[in-house]
């Protein structure tokens, strides 16, 4: 699985008392009045989510998702242009039909029937259609709030889905490089996929991306569809596409040299998922403590540091932990702590 290159998310706490705030003078591990000052110190900056139950993640709708609409017969030529909800990129300036064998660029995509032949039938298909993408520059299909499709000169609205504050995002799809025979004909041919919003200007602004490089090794068959991924992270409150409407894009990026072969595509998922929290902190043996909850059978990597504003790479590692239920405590193995910040980073 291929993801991007910002590969987790993350939840802080911290020690850190803001000026309008006046505590009594205490030594951090003396006594109910230590135990009663750590407990304010960690929870002035617990980023959200307060509570016990476990944070999971939702499967986001999107519509033709598995490119089932519109109904492809079960006939030879067993494919057709048309795809219901996703819009197509527009015909380039360059692109000439007469020297493509007369193929318009709108039959350049489109959903095809699972033909059940041996040596031609997908394995692991979503359903009995899945979509073409043909490997030339330029040929995409992409879905948002406002797009397009088919016939209609006017937005449906049925994907409605935004990035929200404090939400991680996960976009998953089934592929197949294109292959004619084997092994590939096109190797170093490349597909994008994408998370994008738009901007004022209505133009498309890419959040996050994933590149898939044709070869015999990553696609070793024509007939098993592989996953791979694109992840934002976390969306914070300061990120221009906060509460903005989520782009999904299907693009070919191949250069003009490999042009001529496919890609299979298909299953197309998108899941929220709350980033990481830590909560209930709380002293155990003179050692502070806390609860992560987050996504249930994730790993996560917990970082220490008394300065919250060195990079991330200055933090130190306190250890590993497979946060197996959703809820898991964890123990500082330093005892002697005055002030200290936690942060939870997702690990992929």
């Amino acid at each position: 699985m291929i993801l991007s290159q910002s590969n987790h998310s993350e939840a802080r706490c911290s020690a850190s008392i803001p000026n309008s705030v006046h505590l009594p003078q205490a030594n951090l591990f003396n006594g109910s009045a230590a135990l009663r000052l750590f407990k304010v110190l960690m929870t002035l900056v617990v980023l959200s989510g307060a509570g016990t139950a476990p944070l999971r993640a939702a499967s986001l709708f999107l519509p033709n998702a598995s490119f089932e609409s519109p109904v492809v017969p079960p006939v030879s030529p067993y494919a057709g242009p048309d795809i219901d909800y996703w819009q197509k990129s527009p015909q380039p300036a360059w692109y000439e039909p007469t020297n493509n064998f007369d193929t318009p660029w709108e039959d350049l995509t489109g959903a095809f029937y699972n033909v059940p032949y041996p040596g031609t039938f997908i394995d692991n298909c979503d359903g009995s259609q899945a979509a073409f993408v043909f490997a030339v520059p330029d040929v995409a299909l992409f879905q948002d709030y406002n797009s397009i499709y088919g016939t209609n000169t006017a937005p449906s609205h049925a994907f409605n889905a935004t990035f929200n504050v404090n939400r991680a995002y996960n976009l998953t799809v089934g592929v197949i490089g294109g292959v004619y025979g084997y092994p590939p004909l096109y190797e170093g041919a490349t597909l994008q996929l994408s998370l994008y919003y738009r901007n004022a200007a209505s133009n498309m602004v890419t959040v996050a991306a994933t590149t898939i490089t044709n070869s015999a090794l990553l696609f070793p068959t024509n007939t098993h569809l592989v996953d791979f991924s694109v992840y934002v992270p976390g969306v914070r409150a300061t990120d221009p596409w906060a509460g903005q409407n989520i782009g999904v894009q299907i693009a070919s990026t191949v250069s003009t040299n490999l042009a001529g072969g496919y890609w299979d595509v298909d299953n197309v998922r998108l899941t929220e998922t709350p980033l990481p929290v830590l909560s209930d902190p709380r002293m155990t043996n003179r050692q502070p403590g806390f609860t992560l909850q987050g996504q249930p059978g994730l790993a996560y990597e917990i970082l220490a540091s008394t300065n919250l504003a060195l990079p991330i790479t200055n933090w130190t590692s306190l250890g590993t932990l497979t946060n197996v239920t959703g809820i898991t405590p964890f123990l500082d193995p330093v005892t002697g702590i005055s002030r200290r910040y936690y942060q939870a980073r997702q690990l992929q």
